[in-house]
């Protein structure tokens, strides 16, 4: 229909004739001709309009509006002088109009499509509109060139693209499994897959030796800005690798990615930290480095501080972290108690700090700095290299509790000073040596960080054998990490049943319950099978970062809002009662007047 897209006319095509079919991005009258911006995925051409070339053209386009679809055939000529737009690559040409056909007429939008648009949820109902706006059209086009060079990348290692099922078994140890009943096998059901975790193992015992999945994945869990119920993993898993070879082999195809998708250059190697140095340095497992404001352990210099806060966290085996904010004392009451609500939801009974709004202490406020000696307090001065307009927060307790409280205060902190504003660094770090195992108050057992198939470290897998439980047993595991964000994160499997059946012990899991929920991979294990590791990377996530948005909605095309309803197709609905009936199923939900909430 066309003979060029709206993106591709330059100074050379000048004198020729060309054929544009788009939509009307904006149309303007100057004394009874006529300009439209045609818009398609690649860009915007000016078309012109004079009664002089086609009188029936011309009329026909004062009937013109936003988002019409029209065919526009007419001469390539330079603009004017002075009227050169260098915004767009079209800019010095323009489209003298000979023919015009209007394609589909659009009704009044519900919303501009050049403007932000602050109501999410209108943008989700529409979300076919919301797609034509370029920033939307890029960033699925980035997620395809991404998809590419992962798969292009992928293939070149030897790598088998295999896809796995979609309706399987739900199995414990995960996040809640969406159920899908079998109207075959009334009362029984399928789930859907949280990952292929079990199935890219059964593969490498099948000898396939490299496997990898654009995969879909699925958790019924409470959502946010880069969750979704339904997401894409970029799964790997190989055999014969140890820990070096997997993470060796994920930062070549990222390296590849950010090449062909943004064209920018990353290391070639990422810094590794182990979580026990990222917890203690920054409180997280995914820690953004492209700011200061790491820990400084004060447990020593304040164990008999006056302040019981502090002595009597340490005399209980707790621990004092603190953190300066360089610059920020004028912080505001308003913002303090914000920092504070925040460790106090995070656990802490409240949150200490020192305003140092001069070099003495006397101009220091604090609710607490008189009851410190003045040792303490140079101290203070010395290791957390106090100077007048400092902030400093504290955070006192047992040593995880302590560094997760201060390391959402350090973020929070970061994100008020605007520490990250504007930054176009990429930080990329992997973080290794994972607890294998975390103790559950609430159901009273040791549960698995990761999942049941993540191999102990070999310096403390004989702990897991002995049952030897603690969380000081760490996993072969890994995190790559890119400024604050988990990119992915993988293991060394267990590929022996003893040990797989050790490590079921160890989270409570019965032989009889590990033989019904896991017999199949149980089995598998018995008949030879190789040693083999993987990693699976949240595509969605890793788009998201290379566009530079701050929610996956904006890069997936048809995403659930924050409550798990697709607003476009109003979904999830209610079903005709027939169906409920052939799966043998009865809904005691109240039924809802307004629709999904």
């Amino acid at each position: 229909m066309r003979t060029h897209h709206c993106n591709q006319l330059r100074s050379s095509d000048i004198g020729s004739t060309a054929t544009l079919i788009g939509w009307v991005n904006s149309a303007r009258d100057h004394g009874g001709v006529i300009f439209i911006d045609l818009r398609d995925r690649e860009g915007l051409t000016q078309c012109v309009f004079r009664p002089e070339e086609n009188a029936e053209a011309a009329k026909l386009s004062h009937q013109l509006r936003e988002e019409d679809v029209v065919l526009v055939t007419g001469h390539v000529e330079k603009r004017l002088d002075g009227t050169l737009n260098d915004k767009i690559d079209t800019g010095e040409i323009e489209i003298i109009a000979t023919n015009l056909t209007i394609v589909n007429k659009a009704e009044v939008l519900p919303f501009q499509l050049d403007k932000e648009l602050s109501n999410e949820d209108l943008r989700m109902k529409y979300r076919y509109l919301d797609l034509r706006r370029p920033r939307m059209t890029n960033n699925l086009r980035t997620r395809h060139r991404v998809t590419k060079s992962s798969r292009d990348f992928l293939d070149e290692q030897g790598f088998c693209e295999i896809e796995t099922p979609i309706l399987s078994k739900s199995t414990p140890e995960g996040a809640r499994d969406f159920l899908v009943p079998s109207r075959m096998h009334g009362g029984h059901f399928y789930a859907l897959p949280q990952a292929p975790q079990q199935y890219k193992q059964l593969l490498m015992v099948g000898g396939i030796e490299r496997y990898f999945q654009i995969a879909k994945c699925f958790r019924d869990e409470d959502l946010r800005a880069d969750r979704q119920p339904e997401f894409t993993q970029i799964d790997i898993e190989a055999s014969f690798v140890d820990q070096d070879e997997v993470i060796g082999m994920v930062e070549g195809l990222l390296g590849r990615v950010f090449k062909e998708s943004i064209n920018a250059e990353i290391p070639t190697s990422f810094d590794r930290m182990t979580w026990k140095e990222a917890m203690n340095r920054y409180g997280s497992d995914k820690p953004d480095r492209r700011f200061g404001l790491e820990f400084v352990d004060l447990t020593e210099e304040l164990k008999d501080c006056e302040f019981r806060v502090f002595s009597g966290t340490v005399a209980n085996g707790g621990i004092i972290k603190a953190i300066n904010a360089k610059g920020f004392a004028d912080i505001s009451t308003g913002q303090i108690d914000k920092l504070t609500k925040l460790a106090q939801d995070a656990g802490a009974k409240g949150l200490a700090y020192i305003q140092a709004r001069g070099e003495e202490r006397s101009t220091w406020r604090s609710p607490f700095v008189k009851r410190m000696t003045d040792d303490e307090v140079e101290a203070l001065r010395t290791k957390l290299n106090i100077e007048p307009g400092d902030l400093i927060l504290f955070a006192a307790d047992q040593w995880e509790s302590a560094c997760d409280v201060l390391g959402r205060v350090r973020l929070a902190c970061a994100d008020m000073q605007k520490l990250t504003e504007g930054s176009k660094e990429l930080n990329f770090l992997w973080v290794t040596e994972f607890p294998l195992l975390a103790f559950d108050d609430e159901e009273g057992r040791y549960v698995a960080v990761h999942h049941p198939f993540t191999r102990p470290h070999p310096e403390d897998e004989a702990k897991l054998l002995a049952g030897d439980l603690s969380t000081d047993i760490r996993a072969l595991a890994y995190d790559v990490v890119l400024n604050g964000h988990e990119l992915g994160g993988g293991s060394i499997r267990i590929h022996e049943a003893p040990l797989q059946s050790a490590m079921f012990k160890a989270l409570g899991i019965t032989e009889e319950h590990a033989a019904a929920e896991f017999g199949h991979i149980l089995d598998a294990f018995k008949f030879g099978a190789p040693p083999h590791g993987g990693v699976a990377l949240g595509l969605d996530r890793l788009v998201m970062l290379i566009c530079g948005e701050d929610s996956i909605r904006e890069v997936i095309a048809f995403p659930k809002n924050n409550k798990g309803n697709d607003l476009m197709s109003q979904s999830p609905a209610e079903v005709d009662p027939k169906q409920l009936r052939d799966l043998r199923i009865q809904s005691t939900a109240k039924k809802k007047q307004d629709g999904p909430q």
